[in-house]
């Protein structure tokens, strides 16, 4: 069997990886754009911040590594077509003549495309020191030219846009966070959860736009500053963390049914032809809250769909289950999570809820180091719990992970609230706030139903 994989990120290894564990013969090939691979983009900025040491630490795989398990991994190339009635893709070396196109036969084709980012349509995006932030190469550039820099404008304050602009605000610089929208992690995170988190960020020294779209970059070669209607910010350097677009391109060559947002596919994560197959950023999935289309550009997402195709492929089975969407991140010493659909969002999808949010600790209130948390929990007016947000300095991940379970399960808010929780004065408080959440979640249902 011959396999080529076109795309090296999560999606792309992670279905070229779990092929080899249980087939020894596949003949697997992966071709990727990228010269660095088997690397977390989410760890971009702390390297920028000095977290980790080097954009070296982040790699977790050479091409070598792959080849010991018999993987062909090439490098810098891009599949640019796709002959799918003769089973056919066409690569070239990046860079090179048209010389250098070649052929390569499959039994079945991969597409782990991904996603590139979004650059607004505005005046100034092609000036020195305007960058976008995606790849090793992209974090290079930017740390080069931060460490001549001064003033910084982040345009979006998405979960890469904050750990950004935490990052190069620990290394010296004037930062300005800007965002479209009146608020930030707007896809996550309520206004109401999403205003203590601006607040940790603006006392971090932060200075943060909201409800304004950046109109124009200014300067002549090298950026000056950013326009937002009638304010204009200086800079000498603009991160453009304004989203990703999936790309798609290959796909569409190659016939596959596309949807409205990404390529369409089915719960073995196979396209519209058979034996292609697609994973990752590139890739529209169900919402599990919803029952709509989605997208799930998520790193867990990506490796959880790779392990599915590459099941499917080989002939074990498996389904990728419609997602949640469960994120978390930390910017300082604060982190924040969530899990399922936001209350402002839920009457959007037509749905009607209520919400229950409370304020505690996270240790006994009389054991020293205990820490604020904020949590909000969603239901439905049956009482079925449908998202969660979580804010803290501590324990945020593993209690968005128990909600991501509570959730997928069915779980009432009455049935949370009556759910036995593990205690100890230094690690929880005797109630744990998941379960004050889900309280006050039903208190509000008894008033809805009267």
């Amino acid at each position: 069997m011959k396999i080529v994989v076109a795309g090296g990120g999560a999606g792309g290894l992670s279905t070229a990886s779990n092929i080899r564990k249980c087939n020894k013969t596949a003949e697997i090939t992966v071709i990727t754009t990228e010269k660095h691979i088997a690397y977390s983009p989410c760890a971009i900025p702390y390297v920028l911040g000095g977290e980790v040491e080097t954009f070296d630490n982040i790699i977790m795989h050479e091409a070598e590594d792959y080849l010991k398990k018999d993987i062909k991994i090439i490098t810098e190339a891009e599949v640019f077509d796709v002959i799918s009635s003769e089973n056919k893709v066409k690569y070239r070396l990046i860079n090179q003549d048209n010389s250098s196109e070649k052929e390569l036969s499959y039994d079945c084709l991969v597409i782990a495309t991904g996603a590139s980012s979004f650059i607004p349509p505005i005046k100034g995006t092609e000036l020195d020191g305007v960058f976008k932030i995606r790849t090793i190469e992209d974090g290079l550039k930017i740390k080069k030219w931060a460490e001549k820099s001064k003033h910084v404008v982040v345009v979006g304050a998405s979960l890469i846009g904050l750990e950004t602009s935490y990052a190069l605000k620990q290394i010296g610089l004037k930062v300005t966070m800007t965002e479209m929208l009146p608020q930030i992690i707007p896809r996550s995170l309520d206004p109401d959860m999403a205003g203590i988190v601006q607040g940790y960020i603006e006392k971090q020294g932060i200075d943060i736009i909201l409800d304004r779209p950046a109109e124009k970059i200014l300067g002549t070669d090298q950026v000056e500053g950013v326009v937002f209607g009638d304010i204009t910010v200086k800079a000498d350097m603009v991160i453009l963390a304004t989203g990703v677009r999936p790309r798609t391109e290959l796909a569409r060559k190659a016939g596959c049914k596309l949807g409205k947002m990404a390529i369409r596919v089915n719960e073995k994560m196979q396209t519209s032809i058979p034996n292609i197959y697609a994973v990752g950023d590139c890739v529209e999935v169900l919402d599990a809250i919803t029952g709509e289309y989605t997208q799930s550009m998520l790193g867990t997402a990506a490796v959880g769909q790779g392990k599915i195709a590459a099941k499917n492929i080989i002939g074990i089975g498996g389904e990728f289950k419609p997602v949640l969407n469960s994120m978390v991140s930390k910017v300082g010493d604060l982190e924040f999570g969530a899990v399922g659909i936001t209350k402002i969002l839920a009457p959007q999808k037509g749905i009607e809820v209520i919400s229950g949010k409370i304020k505690a600790l996270s240790k006994a209130r009389y054991y020293p180091g205990g820490k604020r948390i904020d949590v909000k929990i969603i239901c439905n007016l049956k009482g079925q719990v449908i998202g969660c947000q979580l804010i803290g300095e501590e324990r945020v991940a593993e209690r968005v992970d128990t909600m991501s379970l509570a959730i997928s399960n069915g779980v009432t808010c009455s049935e949370l609230a009556t759910a036995e929780f593990s205690y100890a004065p230094p690690v929880s408080m005797v109630t744990d706030p998941i379960i004050l959440a889900a309280e006050e979640a039903c208190e509000k249902l008894k008033e809805v139903h009267g």
